[in-house]
């Protein structure tokens, strides 16, 4: 049966193609108000009232509205406007699908942080710093004080698809890995820590990897008291969302070297202003929320989307859904 299928997602054309050759069985609608971002927030849309299906980021007070959707997959991994009681009751009772794109950016990610931990390590940054200032020639203070990942430890502050990946890509450093979970059961490469243990951890750890979502239980976790545990040597990693780091707290514990660095890829706000402190601050390093980039990103979100239209055409298990 064909089935009504919104976005309001907009593509380069060759991805636009391939969107409408996987769908031609279907009736697809694109909004008015279409999208090239996948972090914007999609406006309410009438042209929803019609659809089964809906994909890209379509508003969720629509989504609760309309009770015909039957399906809605998000193109991001986040999805914290989604992320309440009643948005995902209301879908289970329903017996509507919920389904994000994590599979799509856990690599990236997950490799984003890799890379960091490494330039860290190897003491690339200061190294490209001289090249781009005095071009002085520190030979022993960056051969001597650069680190090796074998053997160190690793504690991530959640663990989806982006945690797991990165197990896999740390398994070759032999390093110890913690991970933080509401959810206490046993995973494969890595220790599960209550929340309750948390503080007892933190101070065994050579890096932190922040992979929280932003939801009101997580903003601001990573605050003062939390990182005042951790060692003057530890790293900071956030690729969660810049929410859930209390961001005046982390400047200040850069700047008395409670720890030794951080590494962040998302903050708030968004766009970081250029006065705002974390420019400036000591051993701070930031890219501009582009750890989930990959150059075949919007293709590989349009393959994930119709590999789950295929599940749910069959009946089959859809990847990454969430109810």
């Amino acid at each position: 049966m064909a089935l009504t299928i919104w976005t309001n997602t907009k593509f380069d054309p060759a991805v636009t193609q391939l969107l409408h050759d996987g769908t031609r069985a279907h009736r697809l609608v694109t909004s008015a108000a279409a999208s090239t971002s996948v972090l914007v927030a999609g406006q309410t849309d009438p042209a929803l009232a019609s659809a089964a299906i809906a994909f890209g980021q379509p508003d969720p007070v629509d989504c609760l509205r309309y009770p015909n959707i039957k399906w809605v997959e998000v193109s991001t991994a986040g999805y914290t406007r989604y992320d309440t009681p009643e948005f995902l009751e209301t879908f289970r009772t329903r017996g509507s699908a919920f389904t994000n794109a994590s599979a799509v950016f856990a690599d990236p990610c997950a490799q984003h942080v890799l890379a960091m931990m490494l330039s860290l390590g190897r003491q690339l940054l200061p190294s490209h710093r001289d090249q781009l200032t005095d071009r002085s020639w520190h030979y022993e203070q960056r051969r001597y004080h650069s680190r090796l990942l074998t053997g160190q430890s690793v504690l991530m502050l959640g663990y989806g698809a982006i945690g797991r990946r990165l197990t896999e890509l740390l398994a070759p450093f032999g390093m110890t890995l913690y991970a933080l979970r509401r959810q206490t059961r046993s995973e494969t490469g890595v220790r599960i820590v209550p929340e309750t243990e948390l503080t007892r951890v933190l101070p065994l750890v050579d890096h932190i990897v922040n992979i929280l979502p932003a939801n009101p239980a997580t903003a601001g976790y990573v605050n003062a008291r939390r990182l005042a545990c951790c060692r003057p040597t530890a790293k900071f990693y956030n690729v969660g969302r810049g929410t859930t780091v209390d961001q005046p707290a982390l400047a200040e514990a850069l700047r008395s070297r409670k720890i030794a660095a951080a590494y962040l890829d998302v903050m708030d706000p968004e766009p970081l202003p250029p006065a705002h402190e974390l420019w400036s601050t000591p051993n701070c390093y930031i890219t501009p929320h582009t750890a989930g980039g990959r150059h075949d990103q919007d293709e590989t979100i349009v393959r994930h989307f119709l590999q789950n239209l295929a599940a749910y055409e069959s009946g089959g298990a859809m990847t990454d859904r969430v109810v």
